[in-house]
């Protein structure tokens, strides 16, 4: 027979093994990983000091995004932002290797913790698969998730010493060193969501015992299909 049971702490793994997932994702297609400093459209040696401040912006890039400014007629400009990524075939000072590496990881970790999205949802009634636990299963990938995550955002910095980069954060900007530039806040997300990813990790145990305690069991001894214990 078939029981659905809901506790706070699933409740709880599920919402937050979602909510991770949507962050990761907004994070990895957000350009805003490093921010360039502020200029003037058209030209490379104007800074915030010596121009209107309402004609600045800052330019922004990720790992395969990028947004700046593009020049339209009488002296318009538009915001643009688009992935520079045409193919994996890229030469590495437009399209670093360690970034194509690192995009890899955040694609598969993010594939994971679609899964373990799926596998939440489908906690509530079915507590097993192929006589293994589906929150101990689950926890796993979620692990595994945090530690893509983890090569990824590693990965990121050592491809900050391209030609892309610089013609963004300078010269000086170096593997690991940001030139001119300063991190994001995507950036921020992503080491937030990587975080929190493992923090699931651990809450699916949590999930787990939830559903065997003696509550439960006496619910489903009363007799009751849907069980709900928040």
């Amino acid at each position: 027979m078939c029981y659905v049971i809901v506790t706070s702490r699933t409740l709880l793994w599920t919402l937050l093994t979602i909510a991770t997932s949507l962050a990761m994702v907004a994070a990895v297609i957000t350009p805003s990983w490093l921010i360039g400093p502020p200029r003037k459209p058209g030209l490379r040696s104007r800074t915030y000091t010596e121009t209107n401040s309402d004609e600045i912006y800052s330019r922004a890039i990720c790992i395969y995004n990028r947004c700046t400014k593009l020049h339209k007629v009488d002296q318009l400009f538009t915001d643009s932002c688009a992935p520079f990524v045409t193919s994996f075939g890229m030469p590495s000072q437009e399209f670093p290797n360690f970034w194509k590496a690192a995009l890899i990881f955040f694609a598969f970790g993010i594939a994971l913790m679609a899964f373990t999205v799926f596998t939440s949802v489908l906690g509530c009634c079915i507590r097993s698969i192929v006589k293994k636990s589906i929150f101990t299963i689950s926890g796993t990938i979620q692990a595994i998730a945090g530690l893509l995550f983890i090569l990824g955002l590693v990965l990121y910095p050592a491809g900050w010493g391209s030609t892309r980069v610089q013609l963004v954060c300078g010269e000086n900007a170096q593997p690991f060193l940001l030139g001119d530039c300063m991190l994001g806040w995507a950036f921020y997300l992503a080491i937030g969501s990587t975080i929190i990813t493992f923090i699931c990790s651990v809450l699916s145990v949590q999930a787990e015992i939830s559903t065997s305690s003696d509550k439960v069991q006496d619910e489903i001894l009363e007799g009751k299909n849907l069980i709900c214990l928040l």
